[in-house]
């Protein structure tokens, strides 16, 4: 493993938006420079093709919600459908921020809104006391595998719909861009690096990975992985990153 210093990290994901995130801290404690890029975006899918999924807004009494792209999309569809949102309709939401991002499309007091800690399992208990209802899952072509199958576990009347799709950014402007670390935080965001870079030889670029899918996916394209979180003394990326920096950064 290179033990050079780190200069430059390149974080394969749209730039924060708040200005106390720990990326900036990171940047201005061992000055280094930071840049945001994201790798993959998500593109909606049409109503029409959301039809074609043999999906009717009309049919489901419940919406489950595993991500703000799922809030914004469902909500779009709905509008492109011409479809009312009910008041009574119930949203299981996997997260707090989620839940909270929610207020963007609904007045929150008035609605039906459950929410989970954190973890998708985590909802198994909501789900067991609402198991009549028909849910609706809108979501991505990149499903989680624990999503259905805690749902199939429970024997709920579910139906995913997919209603935004993961794509690859172009990344040609970057083609003579040199980072000493690169940051990925799902297995598209390495194939996308691939299919922008097919010569891309990893030499002394350290690699960070978020998340066990993503790791694999880089061990798969030939990487070597540096840098690796979730850890139980770096849940975070940023924490991961700070650690591995502070090591190599040192005084020698």
């Amino acid at each position: 493993m290179p033990n050079m210093k780190v200069k430059t990290i390149l974080v394969s994901q749209p730039e924060p938006k708040v200005e106390n995130s720990p990326y900036f801290d990171l940047q201005n404690k061992h000055k280094v420079k930071v840049d945001f890029r994201p790798f993959i975006h998500v593109e909606g899918v049409p109503a029409k093709e959301v039809r074609a999924q043999k999906i009717d807004l009309n049919n489901y009494t419940a919406i489950i919600l595993t991500s703000k792209n799922s809030v914004d999309h469902f909500f779009r569809v709905a509008e492109e459908m011409r479809y009312k949102v009910p008041e009574d309709l119930r949203y299981f939401c996997q997260s707090e921020a989620i839940a909270y991002y929610l207020q963007k499309y609904v007045v929150y007091r008035k609605r039906k809104i459950y929410v989970g800690q954190k973890d998708f399992a985590d909802m198994s208990s909501l789900f067991k006391k609402y198991k009549d209802e028909k849910f609706l899952l809108p979501a991505s072509d990149q499903l989680n595998a624990d999503i259905p199958q805690t749902l199939n576990n429970l024997k709920l009347d579910w139906t995913p719909g997919i209603f935004y799709k993961t794509v690859m950014s172009d990344l040609s402007d970057l083609k003579d861009v040199y980072y000493d670390v690169l940051a990925f935080f799902s297995p598209t965001g390495i194939k996308s690096l691939f299919k922008n870079f097919p010569e891309f030889k990893q030499n002394n670029t350290r690699i960070a990975v978020f998340g066990s899918t993503t790791q694999k996916e880089a061990l798969d394209h030939g990487l070597r992985v540096d840098i690796m979180a979730p850890t139980p003394e770096a849940p975070s990326m940023t924490m991961a990153l700070e650690k591995y920096v502070a090591e190599v950064n040192k005084a020698k």
